[in-house]
């Protein structure tokens, strides 16, 4: 007798941020931009404004396209579910809102005249941490120094050379944040 193939909902808190960031830009797409201005893009805006608080965390669903979504996702789904079984769900879920509120926060605070959203802070959150998980008492892995110089580095050497629409800062605070949460949930 033949065995059914089963899926397992392996890593919850990854595969359910995948499908809500899916879910915006579908929904992005059904009301014509609306809703990924209105709760999926973080900027500057009025405090009275009751829209301004869920996007401080909300800004890391939103993506522009499907391009920009796949390509944070596919490194969401590589690295996340060896952080959720490493750290827990409770400790993934908690570092990405984090990340999202910290990013969310600076870009609101120190950057009147643009907009963010995607997920990229949680993609270098997620690869410093797993950079992170090699580490031993009194020993630095070297994977994670490579991390920090390569990752890191190149994003200030990019965010002063470059005049994209990409946002170094919020790489380089994910990786800070990685590196922060990382070492707190490893106690």
């Amino acid at each position: 007798m033949k065995r059914m193939v089963r899926l397992q909902y392996n890593s919850p808190v990854v595969l359910t941020f995948a499908l809500a960031a899916l879910a915006a830009l579908l929904l992005g797409r059904l009301t014509d931009g609306w809703t990924t201005t209105k709760l999926f893009s973080v900027y500057r805006s009025s405090l009275t404004d009751f829209y301004t608080y869920p996007r401080f965390v909300l800004h890391v669903l939103g993506h522009a396209s499907y391009s920009h979504y796949i390509g944070n996702m596919m490194m969401i789904l590589v690295v996340g579910p060896t952080l959720e079984e490493k750290y827990g769900s409770r400790g993934l879920f908690w570092a990405i809102f984090l990340t999202a509120l910290v990013s969310g926060l600076v870009q609101w605070l120190f950057f009147p005249g643009t907009a963010l959203m995607g997920a990229s802070g949680i993609v270098f959150m997620m690869i410093v941490m797993a950079s992170l998980s090699g580490m031993r008492d009194g020993y630095v892995p070297i994977t994670l120094i490579l991390v920090l110089v390569l990752y890191i580095g190149g994003e200030i050497v990019d965010g002063v050379v470059l005049s994209d629409n990409v946002s170094q800062l919020t790489h380089i605070i994910g990786g800070l944040c990685g590196a922060l949460l990382g070492l707190s949930l490893r106690r």
